[in-house]
Formats: C-alpha cells, structure tokens, sequence
C-alpha cells in the first residue's frame, strides 16, 4: 500500500470505492463507540455519499490505517477547506474498533495535520467537539489543539442541535512566510 505519510503505527491515505466493505464493517462495529457524537457512513449509500464529500472541491478525506495489517483504523475530513487570507477548514476524526484507544487515531490525525500544512498549504485547522466527548477532547490536547471558545446549537447531530467547543490549531510559523 502507498501512504501520502507514515508514522508511529499508522499511515494516511485517500480513501477509495475499494474500501466500502471494510470501512462500513469498521463503522457498523464502532456505533456505541462513536454514539451520539457521530453517525459514520455505516451502509453503502453513506460510504458512497462520503467519497463524493472527501472528493468535492473544498473537501479533503484520509484514511489511517495500521502499518502492519493495513486495516483501516480511523478516518480524518477536513471540509469547508477555503484558501486566500484564512487558508483553513474543518477537521473532524474518528477511531475504529478496536484501535480506539491504541494511539493509531492521534498519530493518524498528526500525520493528517501535517499534511494539511504541507500538500494542502493551510495554516488553521478547526476542531469542533461536543462537551462531553472527552476521548476526542484528549486528542486534540495531546495534538497540540487549543480551546478557542463556545458554540451553542452549533451542529444538527443524533437527531438534536448539538452545542460544541471550538479548538484549533495553527501552522508553526515559518521563516519563508
């Protein structure tokens, strides 16, 4: 398998129609994982429906996968990608059973951000999480992420407006820019 980057126990790559069966499986075995803060594409039409996302303009989507196996282990979008003076967007992620947990999801997002940075040349990257989700608060800490503020009635999740913190992260700062 080709990897756009490889690190610690993973690497990221583009998802593809190929990885239906597996992604779906992985997705339907992490429901009480991800319940409520996220719904994956757990059936064919919503994994279809994704590809289409990650690959429409303004889209990014990754999967990271164990180095060792090649199982998918999570997933990582960035959307709302918008370039110009903000060059930034939305980073949303998830872990898979039953590497929730292992450390495959932050070096995985890591190596998302980093290419974010690089390839995709953004300078802001933002988190939005649900109060509660503390595993995915974890990882953003761990990656560096920082608290920015409050968003009530933010996203229309689990059948609910659902209010979310904002964290985000930045470029490091370069000599050349």
């Amino acid at each position: 398998m080709r990897y756009l980057r490889t690190g610690g126990p993973v690497g990221i790559r583009r998802p593809r129609p190929a990885d239906e069966a597996e992604f779906v499986a992985a997705a339907r075995r992490s429901r009480d994982l991800h319940h409520p803060w996220l719904s994956a594409p757990d059936d064919p039409e919503r994994y279809a429906a994704y590809l289409r996302k990650v690959r429409a303009r303004g889209s990014s989507g990754y999967l990271f996968c164990d180095l060792v196996t090649g199982e998918i282990a999570g997933y990582a979008t960035i959307t709302g990608i918008v370039m110009g003076a903000l060059r930034g967007g939305y980073l949303g992620y998830a872990a898979f059973l039953p590497y929730s947990g292992t450390g495959h999801a932050s070096a995985g997002i890591r190596l998302v951000i980093d290419h974010a940075f690089t390839a995709l040349g953004l300078h802001r990257l933002e988190a939005n999480i649900q109060p509660g989700n503390e595993p995915s608060k974890r990882v953003a800490r761990k990656l560096g992420f920082r608290l920015e503020g409050f968003s009530p009635d933010y996203l229309f999740i689990d059948g609910a407006w659902r209010d979310h913190e904002r964290w985000a992260i930045t470029a490091p700062a370069r000599p050349d820019r």
